[in-house]
């Protein structure tokens, strides 16, 4: 068991449920963190810290431990008029709005007449995570 505090290098590839790869570490250097920081979702961490060096393994993620569920209060309409006249908007583009926090990106979902419905949910939420693990090392 790797405890908390512990930096470990991990080689992975994710994919969601149809097989789609989302993210891999393959051809760049190994993902780095510490156990227990809080710098992965929950699940990733977790299934880390029984593995040992040289090992592999498969691990699903539910979404509650990965990037947790669609929230609805996440998803609103602007009126068109908010966005610059000249801005081709298109479903699916990725934009940055300006948020309490800071900058916030969402996704255009949908195109209306007369405002543009977008979407701060993280794109992987509401997803279960399937990822490929190899431990390269503890630091």
């Amino acid at each position: 068991m790797i405890e908390d505090g512990k930096k470990v290098r991990i080689h992975y590839t994710g994919t969601l449920s149809d097989g789609e790869q989302f993210d891999s570490s393959a051809g760049r250097d190994p993902l780095e963190f510490e156990i227990g920081a809080g710098r992965v979702i929950p699940g990733f961490d977790a299934a880390v810290r029984d593995m040992e060096i040289g090992g592999k393994k498969t691990v699903t993620i539910p979404s509650s431990e990965a990037y947790g569920e669609v929230r609805e209060e996440m998803i609103g309409d602007i009126p068109k008029d908010r966005f610059p006249a000249e801005m081709e908007l298109t479903v699916g583009m990725p934009l940055q709005m300006q948020g309490p926090q800071g900058p916030l990106p969402v996704i255009v979902k949908e195109i209306k007449e007369d405002a543009v419905t977008i979407d701060a949910n993280h794109p992987l939420a509401g997803k279960d995570l399937t990822f490929d693990l190899e431990l390269v090392e503890i630091v």
